[in-house]
């Protein structure tokens, strides 16, 4: 994906996003506020030796000083220095629960141990660095001394008790809520990404374009009103949305340059895809361009032609195959345009055979030579295999596809549909394009309102 897609992705799911924000900074909150307040603080212990005489002896001294300093510090969690602190101090406490109390640490190439204690008791944890820092002096002290009446070349001095502290060093509110804004951004963008992965739906060309090599001739934004008002290119002329279809309109005619006659099934992959509005709404928009233009409800199982344009439905395309009429008697104008309806008729049982028939093939061609376009209204491709028979007698077929519900296995069954018994999409046309949003239609609201809109006031 490019950026432009993770930019978008993010715009999508912005909610999401805030959301798991919202949830992780909400978390930390509440752990600061709840978590058991801890006060830290160090004792400073200074390690030398003691029997250097020259500058020799010193320098072997420092360099033994630097080799020993880490185990010194190692002895700070035995038991040796530990058990006298809990004695002196006059606690309850094992070593065990001490030693996850109390830690040593040296900085870099110094000879100083740092005594760091926490606890829940400020002044408990000053004594508590200051004794485990004497105890650690004497213990050293007496297992560095091999002579007793030489003493320890080694030696240990608390060069720093340790201070009370004023204030806690744990929970730190401020990082706590930073780490869990961070988390929760982080959380909120994988689950982002994630759904956008297993988000299946077709959302736009680039998806299109990885099933199948067919051009997208245009799109049809979502119009919520569609159902009340089906034929938009008649009833609102000078809307967006039907310019979208008088753009579908111009397309269409570069398309299958090399085919003798413009006939073309319009389906779907799926049902509620927008192909009986969109096949009206064309075949409207191509007869008010002049040409003479044919709308054939070739849906035999739930025919919506004949009610959408307002006709008579009981006699039509079914009557003509079976050769119970003539074609022409059945074919009726639409009003005072160039546009002519063949209904579906009556319902047969076997729609699938009717339209494979010879019968059918002989009407195809018929009708090829009497109109500049005609438009094959016809069920969708995977419930029945109506479309994929009616599609290799006509020559080609436009593909309905509704972006954000059809999914991308879906369309592409579809294609293989076609494809299977010979037939080919000749092109794409997407519908119910959202307007608003990271999924807007990429062509632009200027676009569409060019000239349509009221004139400004001067």
């Amino acid at each position: 994906m490019e950026l432009q897609d993770y930019l978008r992705i993010l715009r999508k799911n912005w909610w999401l996003i805030a959301t798991c924000a919202a949830l992780g900074t909400a978390v930390a909150l509440t752990y600061s506020l709840l978590a058991t307040p801890l006060y830290g603080t160090a004792a400073k212990v200074f390690v030398s030796t003691t029997s250097a005489t020259s500058a020799s002896e010193l320098q072997q001294g420092s360099s033994f000083t630097l080799q020993r300093i880490k185990t010194y510090a190692d002895l700070v969690g035995t038991s040796a220095v530990l058990q006298p602190a809990i004695d002196e101090l006059g606690i309850e406490v094992s070593v065990a629960d001490l030693r996850g109390q109390v830690s040593a640490s040296t900085p870099l190439n110094t000879t100083v141990i740092d005594i760091n204690v926490s606890q829940e008791d400020p002044v408990f944890a000053a004594s508590l660095a200051t004794t485990v820092a004497e105890q650690l002096s004497e213990v050293v002290e007496k297992l560095e001394t091999t002579d007793p009446s030489a003493g320890s070349p080694v030696q240990l001095s608390v060069v720093q008790e340790a201070e009370v502290p004023t204030q806690p060093t744990s929970p730190n509110s401020k990082l706590n809520i930073a780490l869990g804004l961070l988390l929760g951004l982080v959380a909120g963008i994988g689950v982002a990404l994630l759904r956008q992965t297993l988000d299946r739906r077709v959302r736009n060309e680039r998806d299109l374009g990885l099933l199948t090599d067919a051009p997208v001739l245009g799109g049809i934004v979502f119009d919520p009103k569609a159902k009340e008002r089906p034929l938009i290119v008649h009833a609102d002329p000078r809307s967006p949305r039907a310019e979208s279809f008088r753009t579908l309109r111009t397309n269409l005619q570069f398309l299958d340059t090399d085919r003798a006659d413009h006939s073309f099934v319009v389906t779907s992959s799926i049902q509620s895809e927008g192909k009986s509005t969109t096949a009206a709404n064309l075949a409207i928009a191509l007869a008010d361009s002049g040409a003479t233009v044919l709308l054939v409800d070739a849906d035999l199982r739930k025919p919506k032609m004949a009610t959408y344009m307002g006709i008579e439905g009981g006699v039509g395309l079914t009557d003509a195959i079976i050769g119970r009429v003539q074609t022409a008697d059945v074919v009726q104008r639409w009003g005072h345009t160039s546009l002519y309806l063949l209904a579906a008729g009556q319902t047969p049982p076997n729609p699938s055979e009717l339209l494979g028939s010879s019968g059918m093939e002989a009407i195809i061609h018929e009708l090829a030579g009497q109109y500049d376009v005609v438009l094959y209204d016809s069920p969708p491709l995977l419930p029945v295999t109506d479309s994929a028979v009616l599609t290799r007698l006509v020559g080609g077929a436009l593909l309905i596809v509704a972006v954000g519900r059809v999914h991308s296995p879906q369309v592409g069954a579809a294609l293989d549909a076609l494809d299977n018994v010979g037939a080919k999409a000749s092109g794409i046309v997407l519908t119910m394009l959202p307007t608003k949003g990271p999924d807007a239609y990429g062509y632009g609201r200027d676009r569409h309102t060019y000239g349509y809109g009221a004139s400004p006031k001067k």
